[in-house]
């Protein structure tokens, strides 16, 4: 076989391995996302309960990295506290080796039936979890084929010249091998594929002892690299996680790196198979680590608060809050993290359009231009919601997920409409009267602030029904906008009984009058909007307002006053 062909047998078998413990993390989170976070939460209350269950969680994962970053989520959001967070990596690191240890033993044959069951489930299962389940069962399977097809291509490369000078020139160099463990695993974001590797590369005698144990060192750090570097641009709380986790990492990997020939022949006395002697190494350093770790972490926790203080606080409305890029990989927490931010929109449309009406009341410059700004900041949020649901759509979505993704981006696209109403329409509206120095009549400017008000009530019920989908609120919410729309027609008349009375302040104000009417009423309908759903799915919805035939036909026999005949 020529050596081209062993590199694609090679890299093909490790990009097996990669691609099975990607769908076994990403199976288990989306199947047992959330109830993984609550027990994450619930066992978070003191430093052992915290590492049993980085052990537990990472061993059903099967990715530190995926714990890593869903604790500094955590973490960002002020949902755990760092020196619990640690001592949950350093039960995830146990985990990880306590996976390792499984795939070390010969349970290759259970590839096939893994396999099988796994795509049967997916293929033919009725709900999400069963098809979730069936995304482990095929990780599974891929994990321990990749592993036979590991062993298959590497048994030749011992023949190759080539190869074994550059490991020979690995044999005296521990520290060149563990930077070369460490770069891999970091590039591959998945320390117990790399474990994988070294385990057949020494079961296959292509690599010497020592050199494996220092790759297996390197490989710890180099997990703990990943999540820090995808942490770069977050908060510094949610870098903290990372970067605490890695300084163990390092400190625990380099107390050991100028050790391992020694460690070779009593680990031997325990198990003298390579493969075995490797596994047993990655978790007795983890256990060994957890133990010296356990008892630092409140300084391990001050040094990381003293490196990565809290920056302060930019007061920019227009970025994101909540928008969580690692929750993702879980469509019902990204979708709630969605709503929530949704709502923070809602709240600085809210406090847009009651300073609309205090602008024409005072003929506020200033707060015009406030409102205006806070336009900006809407539509940047806007933004940022709609890619943040856009990514959310990319994972498999049920049904129920889709539709309310649909909702939320509904509703937001509706309230940034509004923004843009209060922004572009009243606010002009409003300069306009500012400039001509026209005075609303004081009853005028009475109709106006009542019917404000009642958009404004009708604003704070829609966030409501958004938030809850309760149907009773959507029919209140359908009811208000009857009500506005009565308001509306009592308000007109109000208006022309001033205009046939000649009064000069009405007649210079009407145009503007009955546009902040009808703009108001453009925004209530936006808002009206998000009850649409809720009705429909509950079959209170009717197709058309419009009267049916047999009804107008009666009506128009009334009106000649002949009777209907069908």
């Amino acid at each position: 076989m020529s050596g081209f062909h062993l590199i694609v047998e090679f890299v093909g078998a490790v990009a097996l391995l990669l691609w099975g413990v990607r769908m076994v993390r990403t199976g288990m989170t989306r199947a047992f996302g959330a109830v993984l976070r609550r027990a994450l939460t619930a066992c978070s209350r003191n430093r052992f309960t915290a590492f049993g269950a980085g052990v537990f969680i990472t061993g059903l994962l099967q990715s530190s990295t995926a714990t890593a970053l869903l604790l500094s989520s955590f973490a960002g959001r002020g949902l755990v506290a760092l020196p619990v967070a640690l001592a949950v990596m350093l039960g995830a690191n146990v985990g990880t080796a306590v996976t390792a240890q499984v795939f070390s033993f010969d349970v290759y044959w259970l590839a096939s039936a893994a396999l099988a069951v796994g795509v049967f489930a997916f293929m033919a299962g009725s709900g999400d979890r069963v098809r979730h389940l069936g995304r482990i069962a095929i990780g599974l399977g891929l994990m321990l084929l990749s592993l036979q097809l590991l062993g298959a291509a590497i048994a030749p490369i011992q023949q190759s010249p080539v190869f074994l000078s550059v490991l020979g020139a690995l044999h005296d160099q521990p520290v060149l091998a563990f930077l070369i463990a460490a770069a891999v695993t970091w590039l591959v974001h998945s320390s117990l594929s790399m474990i994988l590797l070294v385990m057949s590369l020494a079961a296959a005698g292509v690599i010497a002892l020592p050199v494996a144990l220092a790759m297996v060192l390197g490989a710890n750090v180099g997990g703990a690299v990943g999540p820090y570097i995808d942490q770069a641009g977050g908060q510094p709380a949610a870098r903290r996680v990372a970067l605490g986790n890695l300084a163990m990492r390092f400190l625990s990997a380099l107390a050991v790196l100028f050790v391992t020939p020694l460690l070779v022949p009593l680990l031997a006395m325990v198990e003298p198979s390579p493969a075995r002697l490797i596994v047993n190494f990655h978790l007795v350093f983890n256990i060994a680590a957890s133990i010296v770790g356990l008892p630092l972490i409140g300084v391990v926790s001050w040094a990381c608060m003293r490196l990565l203080p809290d920056a302060p606080v930019a007061a920019d409305p227009g970025l994101p809050r909540y928008l969580d890029p690692h929750a993702l990989d879980t469509p019902g927490e990204a979708l709630a993290c969605a709503m929530r931010e949704t709502l923070r929109l809602g709240d600085h449309i809210e406090v847009m359009l009651r300073q609309s009406i205090d602008v024409f009341e005072r003929d506020d410059a200033r707060m015009m231009k406030e409102v205006e700004r806070a336009d900006d900041a809407v539509d940047r949020l806007y933004e940022a919601i709609k890619l943040y649901l856009i990514g959310t759509s990319r994972a498999e979505l049920s049904m129920e997920e889709s539709s309310r993704a649909a909702e939320i981006l509904t509703f937001v696209t509706n309230l940034e409409h509004v923004g843009d109403i209060i922004d572009k329409n009243l606010m002009e509206l409003a300069a306009k009267k500012i400039k001509n120095r026209w005075t609303f009549s004081s009853e005028g400017m009475a109709e106006l602030r009542a019917f404000h008000g009642l958009v404004l009530d009708n604003l704070r019920l829609a966030f409501n029904v958004f938030a809850t989908r309760d149907l009773a609120l959507a029919r209140r919410l359908m009811a208000g906008k009857t009500a506005l729309r009565e308001a509306e027609h009592r308000a007109a008349e109000s208006h022309f009984a001033r205009l046939r009375e000649g009064r000069p302040e009405s007649i210079e104000t009407s145009s503007v009058h009955m546009d902040v009417v009808r703009d108001l009423k453009r925004i209530n309908g936006h808002l009206a909007s998000v009850a649409y759903p809720i009705l429909e799915a509950a079959g209170e919805l009717a197709d058309t307002r419009l009267r049916s035939g047999e009804e107008n036909g009666v009506s128009d026999a009334i009106d000649r006053g002949k009777p209907a005949v069908s």
